[in-house]
């Protein structure tokens, strides 16, 4: 069995380093970041400041049958990467999903036919140069319960990343999103760091609600104030982090803005939920990206 990262960024890549200390391990990315890898080692700042030899290559030549893939990728990457490898994927394959973003695992589930499972993980990464990924934490990780759980469980927890199955899996979900519907989404339009938000907690909060509007229409309770507070310790927390979506703006890059606040407008319409804050928010961010 090998583990295949699907998406060698800055989580991706982390996974990848920890994972290839007692695992056969390949990174699949960009071909700067694939050659540095290959010369230099993939280099490992702060939480950690170590080399890790680790195979990368810039696509899949092959998946063999129990082997373990990760899908780091950008949201956005799904449907063209997966029907790209769909023929090389079996029933035995398991696919852990650690993305950003609400109904991954529903849609993937619809291109590939094998053991799709939902994790959350909450390191923090900054994908400073090819070759070289800053890590302020390790962080969680969190996988829904599935026969294929324990496998991921133990594979995970041999390598310094505290594992375990979450039973509440679909209210983390929405946890992370609405973290990343404030986060990612304001510094990436006010291009600062994540610890400038806490100046604007007004802004949060408008945000917030109407996250929390939605998420009760889909069957969560989540307490209003409760998330406000949860999403400013998160920002505290990583204050001097640069959020993932903030750091596709730099590259000029697409967002995975279609999947956080523009999923809570959908959602919001089929409800009947107006979501005027994060409309505006999308709004913004397409044009950025534009």
């Amino acid at each position: 069995m090998k583990i295949i990262i699907l998406g060698a960024g800055g989580i991706g890549s982390l996974a990848g380093a920890l994972l290839s200390k007692e695992n056969d391990v390949l990174l699949i990315g960009r071909k700067e970041h694939v050659d540095k890898i290959k010369n230099e080692g993939l280099q490992i700042k702060g939480c950690l400041n170590e080399n890790f030899k680790v195979k990368a290559e810039e696509e899949i030549k092959e998946i063999e049958e129990n082997d373990v893939l990760i899908l780091s990728t950008k949201a956005t990457a799904n449907e063209e990467l997966l029907n790209e490898i769909k023929d090389k994927i079996s029933e035995s394959n398991v696919l852990l999903v650690l993305q950003n973003g609400l109904g991954n695992e529903d849609r993937i589930r619809n291109i590939i036919n094998c053991h799709v499972i939902r994790g959350i993980i909450t390191s923090g990464t900054t994908f400073l140069e090819p070759g070289i990924i800053e890590c302020s934490n390790l962080g969680d990780l969190f996988i829904e319960k599935s026969e294929q759980s324990k496998k991921l469980i133990d594979i995970f927890n041999n390598t310094g990343i505290n594992t375990q199955i979450a039973e509440d899996m679909k209210e983390r979900v929405w946890k992370k999103v609405i973290v990343n519907c404030v986060m990612n989404t304001m510094t990436a339009i006010l291009k600062v760091k994540n610890g400038e938000l806490a100046k604007i907690p007004n802004v949060a909060k408008s945000i917030i609600d109407e996250c929390v509007e939605v998420a009760d229409k889909e069957g969560l309770e989540l307490d209003n104030n409760e998330m406000f507070e949860f999403v400013m310790k998160t920002i505290d927390a990583s204050a001097e982090n640069k959020s993932s979506m903030f750091q596709d703006i730099l590259k000029g890059r697409k967002t995975e803005i279609d999947f956080l606040n523009g999923r809570v407008v959908e959602l919001g319409k089929e409800h009947n939920i107006k979501t005027p804050v994060n409309e505006v928010l999308v709004s913004l961010i397409k044009f950025v990206e534009s």
